[in-house]
């Protein structure tokens, strides 16, 4: 009988960031909404600009722009709770968006802050990110980060307590929404549900193809599987209800990709 062996290895420090985060996170009352979107139109521009100009336009970028877009109308879902009770609502949304990068080598998710995405175009956005993904040192841990995953678990996760105590220094620091898990079911469908230190978080899953109906007609349709998670302490279901059928909205009108077009 053939003897079965293992590999022992250190647990990586860069994952005791993600180990903090999910067990302050766990302590919200998140609710999730799961929720299905039509993207076959979208899909379909994006292929017809990526046609045209020779350069794919980042769904990341496109999904990110209709999120602010939606958030800018309805604010409560961009607030949060101090440390003496007080709503503090934020009027830039500033998204927290997974990047894929290489990093020494590695592919890795790095976290990056796009402020004020309300403000800005679909282009503005891909551009950015654009950016990130170009730059070897985009998503370097600083020395201090480094040395931060040194210090005991209960100083570190120190840290994620911040958005319920002093919501603003987390906005400089994080953002206030956050997108996670773009594409990461690829071409199946599927949902993430993973506990958020956020008052609003994105987690995008894949994109399936399912039977639709169109003008009386049933055809193939290409569906987004997304997550949409509130903070409960903070926003109530009916406005939750109202700002992703907004969100979705814009998605499958395609919004802002006509401005990426003419650029």
């Amino acid at each position: 009988m053939t003897e079965r062996r293992e590999t022992v290895e250190p647990f990586p420090r860069r994952r005791l960031g993600t180990v903090d985060y999910m067990r302050m996170a766990g302590r919200r009352s998140v609710v999730h909404g799961l929720v299905e979107i039509d993207v076959t139109e979208a899909r379909r521009r994006l292929d017809a600009l990526e046609t045209e100009s020779g350069e794919r336009l980042s769904f990341t970028a496109f999904l990110t722009h209709c999120l602010a877009r939606a958030i800018d109308e309805h604010p409560g879902v961009n607030a949060y709770r101090d440390w003496r009770g007080r709503l503090v609502t934020f009027d830039d949304v500033d998204v927290n968006v997974l990047i894929e990068t290489s990093v020494d080598g590695d592919s890795l998710g790095v976290p990056h802050v796009i402020r004020a995405a309300n403000r800005r175009s679909v282009r503005s956005v891909h551009d950015e990110i654009r950016r990130v993904q170009r730059d070897p040192d985009a998503g370097a841990q600083s020395p201090w980060a480094s040395l931060a995953m040194r210090l005991p678990g209960v100083v570190r996760r120190q840290v994620w307590r911040l958005p319920r105590l002093f919501p603003r220094r987390w906005k400089r620091l994080a953002g206030t929404v956050a997108v996670t898990s773009v594409g990461m079911f690829g071409t199946r469908g599927g949902w993430a549900i993973t506990p958020t230190n956020y008052t609003l978080q994105l987690s995008v899953g894949g994109i399936a193809t399912k039977p639709g109906v169109v003008d009386d007609d049933a055809e193939p349709r290409k569906v987004l599987h997304v997550t949409v998670s509130f903070d409960h302490d903070v926003v109530d279901g009916a406005p939750a209800a109202r700002f992703v059928q907004r969100f979705a909205d814009l998605v499958e009108e395609c919004h802002g990709l006509d401005e990426a077009d003419d650029a």
